[in-house]
């Protein structure tokens, strides 16, 4: 349960964490994600947590306007607008890291997990990174296999430097193009992360293009029945395992991980997902290790909820997330 009152740890038993919030959503098809971090602190303050309070905090200028403008890019809307977010939040993280703080990251849309990795490796060039992606989604599309155009499906495939041409349906415009490129190779390091160093965690809505790399690389996944049948410190385990090779480790959590029944406060809610104390053993657990060097959550929309559940869930779930790494 969440601390009550005052009930937190001094400052100065804690590890230095640093909260990164990012309320941009050019990213999503659904709008309404950039509230999602609001709706979050909300549900803090209905717990009676001072959990805000304790941590600094930086808040990253977004491109939201951009919503009101017509579309440039249909293969990937809005695409100069989240190359902005890409260079701020890159930025931001890459000083918390060089600063000796944690990176938490709130973010709005799921777009904003591309930069978070871009951040991590200009911080530390040398490092190679794994990436655990607890996601319904692989969000490996590309501006030349995209369904929707929506940028959120993306990040995946900006960080492993994919266009994914061989399943291409699209022809790229050549501005487009250039600001595509530009995003892969953003602090002039591609990939940021080898397919093999990603583990995805209870995938189970993605597309033929997006399979295609998922074997072509033999990517991990992780289903939700296997989470439930080997419960979550065994998955742990062989997730970690499976990444030892990394010196690093990016957790990055979108809440449509969660079953459908309960993450209707996102833009994107798929069945046969994780259960709330499924996702929250499974976070806490890789919390313990080490190696994980920055946490993200994202996607909470709190237009599509009721009483404000997601944003209570997501706030259970960092605050736990977030004690496991002061204590270690």
């Amino acid at each position: 349960m969440p601390y009550a009152g005052n009930d937190y740890p001094t400052l100065a038993s804690m590890k230095n964490i640093k909260l990164i919030e990012v309320p941009s959503e050019i990213g999503a098809g659904t709008r309404g994600a950039s509230l999602g971090i609001e709706a979050i602190k909300i549900a803090a303050l209905d717990f009676m947590s001072n959990f805000f309070i304790h941590f600094p905090s930086e808040k990253i200028q977004t491109e939201n306007k951009l919503l009101y403008e017509p579309i440039e890019s249909p293969y990937a809307k809005r695409i100069k607008g989240v190359s902005s977010i890409y260079e701020r939040v890159s930025k931001s993280v890459t000083e918390t890291i060089k600063n000796n703080f944690f990176p938490v990251v709130l973010s709005g849309d799921h777009s904003t997990a591309g930069a978070v990795i871009a951040g991590i490796k200009m911080a530390k060039p040398k490092c190679k990174l794994g990436v655990i992606w607890i996601d319904a989604h692989a969000d490996l599309h590309t501006p030349y296999t995209t369904p929707s155009g929506n940028m959120h499906g993306m990040p995946m495939a900006v960080s492993i430097n994919e266009d994914n041409e061989e399943c291409a349906v699209h022809t790229l415009d050549e501005e487009t193009t250039r600001q595509w490129n530009q995003l892969k190779a953003l602090g002039k390091i591609t990939p940021k992360v080898l397919p093999e160093n990603v583990v995805f965690i209870s995938l189970r809505d993605f597309e033929k293009e997006e399979r295609h790399l998922i074997e072509k690389y033999g990517m991990k996944v992780i289903t939700t029945k296997e989470v439930r049948n080997k419960g979550a410190e065994n998955v742990v385990r062989s997730a970690i395992r499976y990444l030892s090779d990394c010196t690093d480790i990016f957790v990055s959590f979108d809440v449509d991980s969660l079953d459908s029944s309960i993450s209707k406060g996102t833009g994107t809610p798929v069945g046969n997902g994780l259960r709330e104390r499924e996702a929250e053993d499974l976070i806490s657990k890789f919390m313990q290790n080490r190696k994980i060097c920055c946490f993200e959550i994202a996607e909470v929309n709190p237009t599509l909820d009721k009483e404000n559940l997601m944003a209570e869930i997501a706030f259970n779930i960092l605050q736990r997330s977030v004690n496991v790494l002061m204590m270690n």
